[in-house]
């Protein structure tokens, strides 16, 4: 349970830090509050598994976000990507969020100690598939330039998604490859954009194996509290 929370953890922590990057840069005021409130709903998220994870450990969550170095992230490849243009960041927020929703639903559903973390996350995690959704079918079926930049952006991380079904634990539960086979295929359809069918997936994040962009992520994450030891969130 230690290794599936500290992994889910990460995953929205790095995630969340990524979309805080926006913060003052998004294409609008609206998306700029909208795209900090799901970071900060990804970052309690973490904090709350950091909890779980460092019970076990007798690590405090600041100890497990901040003084941890990059092989010890076990979190999705897909979720360090950096943020690209505002097509790359909707369409890596919709494929992470296709999967975590019906992934939290179903610990919810469970005696898993996660499970209270879950019913939390589920809601949360709703309106994000959501707000990514709607934002990618207006985007594809938009003009032709945000249909080019979605359509680039969709090939472009496409690689990346059969490492969100690989199970962290033994025990974890598996979101059935149809369940976001669905919701994907739906939302292309309606977006106009064309599923990609790559030759190569990319997977090690889960194994602490990352791309050059985490080591700079955690650089930049980390500077303050290694800088000033003690400090807390």
């Amino acid at each position: 349970m230690n290794r599936l929370a500290l992994a889910r953890a990460d995953d929205a922590l790095i995630l969340g830090h990524r979309l805080s990057e926006w913060c003052g840069h998004a294409p609008a005021l609206e998306e700029d509050l909208a795209l900090a409130n799901i970071a900060l709903d990804l970052i309690g998220q973490a904090r709350s598994l950091y909890t779980l994870a460092g019970a076990a450990t007798g690590h405090d969550e600041d100890h497990l976000a901040y003084l941890r170095d990059e092989r010890a992230f076990t979190n999705l490849l897909l979720v360090e990507r950096p943020n690209g243009d505002f097509a790359v960041t909707i369409t890596r927020q919709f494929l992470y969020s296709a999967y975590i929703d019906p992934y939290w639903r179903s610990i919810a559903a469970t005696q898993s100690p996660l499970a209270p973390i879950a019913a939390k996350a589920a809601k949360e995690s709703a309106y994000h598939l959501r707000h990514a959704a709607e934002w990618l079918i207006r985007l594809g079926d938009g003009t032709a330039e945000s249909h080019r930049r979605a359509q680039t952006a969709l090939t472009q991380l496409w690689p990346y998604t059969d490492e969100l079904f690989d199970p962290i634990t033994p025990d974890d539960i598996a979101v059935p490859r149809e369940t976001w086979d669905t919701t994907v295929n739906a939302v292309l359809a309606e977006a106009t954009l064309t599923r990609p069918d790559p030759k190569w997936q990319h997977r090690g994040g889960r194994l602490g194996t990352h791309t050059e962009h985490l080591g700079h992520l955690l650089a930049e994450m980390q500077s303050l509290h290694r800088s000033n030891p003690g400090a807390t969130w």
